[in-house]
């Protein structure tokens, strides 16, 4: 399966419980909630791609990484953001690279 980190957003559990309980009680097929978890996942990457103008710079001191399965994971200390309207501190952060070239979905997750 593609990984897919914004379906573990709020918006995407919330939608996978709604298709969840709609499929228990049987007013959507388990085809039709495929159908609408793709559908999002083209509106999700179609914003991204078009909608996200934002450049942030920032740096710290590399804590750990690793590369599994296309997914890079770096854990940051010390972090400083940059942005034209101002600098954010933070003591810990945990960023998860994915591959952006599309990929076929499994058909059997949803």
């Amino acid at each position: 399966m593609a990984y897919q980190s914004y379906r573990r957003t709020t918006l995407g559990i919330t939608l996978q419980e709604s298709l969840d309980e709609l499929i228990q009680t049987q007013k959507i097929t388990k085809d039709l909630a495929h159908q609408v978890q793709l559908q999002f996942d083209k509106a999700i990457n179609t914003a991204l791609a078009n909608r996200v103008g934002n450049r942030v710079n920032f740096k710290g001191s590399l804590n750990a990484y690793r590369f599994v399965e296309n997914v890079w994971t770096f854990i940051l200390n010390d972090v400083e953001f940059k942005e034209v309207t101002g600098l954010v501190r933070v003591d810990k952060v945990k960023i998860v690279a994915c591959d952006g070239v599309n990929q076929k979905l499994n058909p059997g997750s949803v």
